[in-house]
């Protein structure tokens, strides 16, 4: 070969590569850039059966969609697989996110894969259930915020409408979520409280959280207890179990149902006149106010140590008000995180 042929080859070698460095250069500052503006977000809740949570996760894509941040939402297969969700987190945590909103199935089952996660000094939110603190501490696992609502105040809310509802006096009954499960154990404690003394709790009865479960638990019940008058469950899919329940047994009217989250279906049969009303907690607005901890936190500012999201009973005369903003909460709310996130 000619030295003048070798030389041609040479430089037009030299200078492919540079256009390829050049190139390879501006994928990563295109990258780079997209870093450097906000998070890269993983989220994981317990599944995308139950339309609460995928509120949740519609919430959390949206405003990562706004904000310009990648945002990956991931799930069990059941309210009950903590097997499932925790290999989500185990997967999600080698990928390089950089902060991490957590949904437990229960106290403690999250804590294990999170371990790496804390170790390598991510920002992590627990949402909407409460983590055991004792434990987390335990084993290194701390959370820079707890984002939910006020579960407690639920069920209180929950118990005075029922007073309204049957007069101040009647007899009820209780289903329940998972066992040991915080915010159902916090939604029985405030409705409890709240209607000590005056309502007479006849039965407590777990149904998971399922709506199925729910309609064959509340129809055991109804033939022990033909004479209740009201039930307060846990969530809406439960609700919405005993209110088909109520109908199979001929007695719609007789019984009134008040449950909680606040989901269309829920919404829907509050219009229908079947429920009486739901105590809605925005899981939709709930993703986004994860989103934005985690940009308020990647940008270095401090975050409260909790965020009440919003909550709000849901009955005839507001439903179709929620129906029309739904997902979103028909109401402004006090947001302390909107400042941080701004502009």
């Amino acid at each position: 070969m000619g030295s003048w042929n070798l030389r041609r080859i040479v430089a037009v070698t030299v200078a492919a590569a540079a256009v390829a460095g050049m190139t390879a250069a501006c994928g990563r500052g295109g990258d780079d850039t997209k870093q450097a503006s906000g998070p890269r977000i993983a989220i994981v809740t317990r599944n995308f059966t139950n339309p609460y949570w995928a509120a949740l996760r519609d919430g959390a894509l949206a405003e990562g969609k706004q904000r310009g941040v990648e945002v990956n939402v991931q799930a069990g297969t059941s309210e009950t697989d903590a097997d499932g969700e925790n290999a989500k987190i185990s997967t999600l945590a080698g990928q390089g996110y950089d902060c991490f909103g957590v949904v437990p199935v229960n106290a403690s089952n999250v804590i294990t894969p999170l371990v790496p996660v804390a170790r390598a000094k991510k920002t992590i939110l627990n949402l909407d259930s409460q983590i055991d603190p004792a434990a987390s501490s335990a084993a290194g696992v701390s959370y820079a915020s707890f984002i939910g609502s006020d579960n407690i105040a639920a069920g209180t809310l929950a118990g005075q409408k029922m007073l309204t509802a049957l007069g101040g006096s009647g007899k009820v009954v209780i289903l329940q979520g998972i066992a040991g499960e915080q915010n159902g154990i916090n939604r029985e404690k405030g409705f409890t409280e709240a209607t000590g003394g005056k309502l007479d709790i006849v039965q407590r009865a777990p149904a998971d959280y399922e709506q199925d479960k729910a309609l064959q638990v509340t129809e055991a019940i109804l033939k022990a207890h033909p004479d209740i008058t009201g039930i307060f469950a846990a969530n809406d899919t439960m609700g919405l179990g005993a209110v088909q329940a109520i109908k199979n047994a001929g007695l719609a009217g007789k019984i009134k149902v008040i449950s909680v989250d606040g989901i269309k279906d829920a919404l829907a049969s509050v219009k229908n006149g079947d429920l009486y009303g739901t105590i809605t907690q925005y899981p939709y607005a709930e993703g986004q106010l994860a989103v934005q901890a985690c940009i308020a936190a990647h940008a270095g500012k401090p975050i409260p140590q909790r965020v009440v999201a919003p909550i709000a009973f849901i009955d005839n005369s507001v439903v179709d008000q929620q129906l029309a903003s739904f997902p979103k909460p028909f109401a402004p709310f006090d947001n302390p995180l909107a400042a941080l996130v701004a502009g």
